[in-house]
């Protein structure tokens, strides 16, 4: 198992490790953290450098995954005692989740599992058409999908909602407006990573839950740091065998 990092028990201090796939996203993605994260909470943000500008489908989070393991790594034995994939699609969460003994945690993941408890039916709203079957198999497999009313694409960029005169703020509002009307919504997840006044904003002119994922996930992961829950090493999440792994991620294991 992972022995460059360790649970965190009782108060005090701790880090938690942000790893952002998308190298676009970096300055939003560390701020929407750093503002939710706890008193007693350091935030490590870093950027895998060579990754697709954003993630937003399923051969970005491909070509990511190798520099967020690689990250991981690095920042457990820097003494991050928990770890959160800042991107939607939450890549390469299982295998992140082998070779940690802390948490990691998926915004998506979180963000689904935060709705679930304020609605009885949550809409995801989504950047591009191409995310949608990613989401949907992760809500599938997170056994949410029957929580999930739909997912719904607003056919924007993430680097769109950044500029302020684009038109991109708006599509998503309609979006919502109509998962209101259509699917019958009490919340909304905000499927893009670090939005956090978009989603304050468009909470209040809806009058509606609206879910952002880091946000959500620095809490998760800061509530099982405090409850001394690692994770597990038994099944799944076992850490690999030495010889299948690169020289420079097999130190991270027995």
């Amino acid at each position: 198992m992972l022995l460059s990092a360790s649970i965190a028990e009782g108060s005090g201090s701790m880090r938690i490790q942000i790893i952002n796939p998308g190298s676009a996203a970096a300055t939003r993605v560390a701020a929407a953290a750093r503002t939710f994260a706890g008193p007693g909470t350091e935030i490590a943000a870093v950027t895998v450098d060579d990754a697709p500008a954003s993630i937003e489908g399923p051969v970005e989070a491909a070509l990511a995954l190798p520099g967020i393991l690689d990250a991981l790594v690095l920042g457990a034995a820097g003494g991050a005692v928990a770890h959160v994939i800042a991107s939607f699609d939450d890549p390469g969460l299982d295998a992140a989740r082998a070779l940690a003994r802390g948490p990691v945690i998926g915004i998506g993941e979180a963000a689904f599992h935060c709705a679930s408890l304020v609605a009885g039916r949550f809409t995801v709203v989504t950047t591009h058409v191409r995310t949608v079957p990613v989401l949907a198999g992760n809500l599938d497999r997170y056994g949410l999908s029957r929580r999930c009313a739909g997912i719904r694409a607003a056919e924007v960029s993430l680097l769109a909602l950044d500029d302020p005169h684009s038109a991109a703020r708006d599509r998503v509002s309609a979006e919502i407006d109509r998962a209101i009307r259509e699917d019958r919504a009490e919340a909304i997840v905000l499927g893009m990573a670090g939005m956090v006044e978009l989603a304050r904003s468009l909470a209040i002119e809806h009058g509606l839950p609206v879910v952002e994922g880091v946000s959500a996930a620095v809490r998760l992961a800061e509530g099982l740091v405090a409850l001394g829950l690692p994770t597990s090493k038994i099944g799944g999440w076992a850490p690999p065998r030495r010889k299948s792994l690169p020289p420079r991620l097999a130190g991270a294991v027995d």
